[in-house]
């Protein structure tokens, strides 16, 4: 699953891969905006990534997209 977070005030979001469902990732984001606390996630490399929840301003949720190999499109 690909996500990126928009956190506010920030020009560039937070973009990680993970092996979570959205349904997870949704439940997670939700707790932390409404209680205020850290959205925690950890990525395929193993990486946990930290966002206060009165900081996020969007999360953006899509299938994991495949590597290309070679020229083309």
């Amino acid at each position: 699953m690909d996500v990126n977070i928009g956190v506010q005030h920030i020009a560039r979001d937070i973009s990680l891969e993970t092996d979570e469902s959205a349904e997870s990732i949704t439940a997670k984001a939700t707790e932390a905006i409404n209680s205020g606390s850290l959205l925690s996630l950890t990525d395929i490399k193993g990486r946990v990534v930290l966002v206060p929840g009165s900081k996020i301003a969007y999360i953006d949720l899509g299938p994991a997209a495949g590597r290309r190999v070679g020229f083309g499109k």
